[in-house]
């Protein structure tokens, strides 16, 4: 039987910052293959080079050296224009902040992506409020994001993250800025969903109890991947 192409494939990856003298080496030498619908944790100290490694598999921000490869395709082939309808189509994103827009609802806020990806209104309401029945918050559709406690902004990202049915989520410290209690609600509400939707997940953290649910453990330390 033929192995299956991975999710996402990182070979020989490098990042710099700067130039000279100055210049600063965030990454050095990753190789990393994250399989379909596989969870995986990226853990390390602040400055280790965890969310950079992220931003880089995530298409946000691209090596200085290496490849990365989505489902056997280079992103690096990708112009801008691509890449952003690439991580529109492909990929979601849930991060500490939670990013919702305090004016909007919070279905006007989880609608936005599909709205990017030109999908018609009808479209936009049905997945919107599917979505959010998903995470337990379909009767706060109308209300204004602020409205809403810290663990129901992140249920609102999480649905943002969902609506255009992505095959992988990136999570970068999902409860960094929740309580205990809600953290441990957010997380298994993420999980269920990783698993019912077969979804790939890469969560970046410092919490071991958060990774310890996740298929797989990749520690990173001064820019380099360590057992």
């Amino acid at each position: 039987m033929a192995s299956q192409t991975p999710a996402i494939q990182a070979k020989h990856i490098h990042k710099t910052y700067g130039k000279g003298p100055s210049a600063y080496e965030a990454l050095k030498n990753i190789d990393l293959n994250i399989q379909k619908g596989e969870a995986i944790a990226i853990l390390g100290k602040s400055g280790s080079g965890k969310s950079t490694l992220m931003h880089l598999l995530a298409g946000l921000d691209k090596p200085t050296t290496g490849e990365i490869k989505f489902n056997g395709r280079p992103l690096a082939k990708l112009n801008e224009r691509d890449m952003a309808r690439f991580r529109n189509q492909n990929v979601g994103f849930i991060f500490q902040q939670f990013f919702l827009q305090p004016t909007l609802t919070v279905l006007e806020n989880v609608v936005l992506p599909l709205k990017i990806a030109g999908a018609t209104q009808p479209e936009r309401q049905a997945k919107a409020k599917a979505a959010l029945e998903k995470v337990g918050l379909l009767e706060w559709a109308n209300h204004r994001a602020t409205d809403l406690s810290g663990g129901q902004k992140q249920r609102a990202a999480i649905a943002r993250a969902l609506v255009t049915s992505p095959e992988i989520i990136f999570a970068d410290e999902p409860t960094g800025n929740l309580d205990s209690e809600t953290g441990r609600q957010v997380i298994k509400l993420l999980f269920d969903l990783q698993r019912t939707e077969g979804i790939t997940l890469v969560v970046v953290t410092h919490d071991s109890d958060l990774a310890k649910l996740c298929n797989r453990q990749i520690h990173i330390a001064d820019g380099r991947l360590v057992p």
